[in-house]
Parts: C-alpha cells; sequence; structure tokens
C-alpha cells in the first residue's frame, strides 16, 4: 500500500462526505414515514467514516497493481455517485431520483468487490460492509420513496 495514494483517495472521500455537512436531512425528513429498521442518525456518520477509511485503503492496495485499470474506474464511480446521492435526496429532495443514483452506486460497489478481490483479497474485504451498508441504504431509500408517495414534504 502507497501512502499517498491512501491520503488520495481519502480527500476524494472527504469530498464526498462533506455533502452530508452541505446538506442535512432536516426536519422535513425528520417528519417523513420511515420503516421501523432504519438506523439510528448517529450510525450515518460512523458507518460512512469506516466505510470512507476501508474503502480509501482498498484502493490504495489496488492503485498500482497492474491490471487495476477496471477497479480504479468502479472506484471513481462509486465516489461520483456517492457525492451525487445526498444532494439529490436531502438538497433537491428528488428521492426518487436518488434512488437511480444509489441503485448505480450499488452496481459501482459491487463491480469494485469483484474487481478488487482478484487483484488482492484484503482489499476486497475491505469492500464487503460497504456492499452490505449500500444494500442497506437502497432498501432504506426505496421503502422511504414507497412510504411517502406525495414525496418530500415542505419544510415547515
Amino acid at each position: 500500500m502507497h501512502w499517498q495514494l491512501f491520503l488520495i483517495f481519502l480527500v476524494a472521500s472527504a469530498g464526498a462526505a462533506s455533502t452530508g455537512m452541505l446538506f442535512p436531512p432536516g426536519t422535513w425528513y425528520e417528519g417523513m414515514r420511515k420503516p421501523s429498521w432504519t438506523p439510528p442518525r448517529w450510525a450515518f456518520p460512523t458507518v460512512w467514516t469506516f466505510l470512507y477509511l476501508a474503502s480509501s485503503l482498498a484502493a490504495s492496495r489496488v492503485a498500482g497493481l497492474p491490471g487495476s485499470g477496471m477497479a480504479m474506474a468502479f472506484w471513481a464511480m462509486q465516489i461520483a455517485f456517492n457525492t451525487l446521492w445526498t444532494p439529490m435526496f436531502f438538497g433537491l429532495r428528488r428521492m426518487k431520483g436518488a434512488l437511480i443514483a444509489m441503485a448505480l452506486l450499488w452496481v459501482a460497489v459491487v463491480g469494485m468487490l469483484v474487481t478488487f478481490w482478484p487483484l488482492d483479497w484484503i482489499a476486497g474485504l475491505l469492500v464487503v460492509p460497504y456492499v452490505i451498508w449500500v444494500s442497506v441504504a437502497a432498501a432504506l431509500n426505496l421503502t422511504v420513496v414507497r412510504l411517502n408517495p406525495g414525496g418530500a414534504p415542505e419544510e415547515g
């Protein structure tokens, strides 16, 4: 692993993470119907911090390896859709549009797992929690859309 690469991937991840501070959930989201299995609010920054560290570490292990082009393309794809989701859902309140971004994020993260694993099994293993969390997040996004057919309420 190259520490310089790790730091570059981590800075890119920090850019994605900053959207959570720029577009916080707000009272409109608190008032929406959500499933009983919605993780507690504190879980989101905690889990995302771990996932950003793990995916940056995984990418830094794979980036310099021969044949890592597709793996790096999936990493770039996931960080792009990761960055897009929060402004779409919480900023624009386009929950259905955010669901499309989430589906593409899920594809990218699974693509990371599939392409990282043969290059470096430790890097692949580091992506497994990300696949699980994005699967939960996608199910949550879909369920919120279904439970709130009228869309996001106006902020009061």
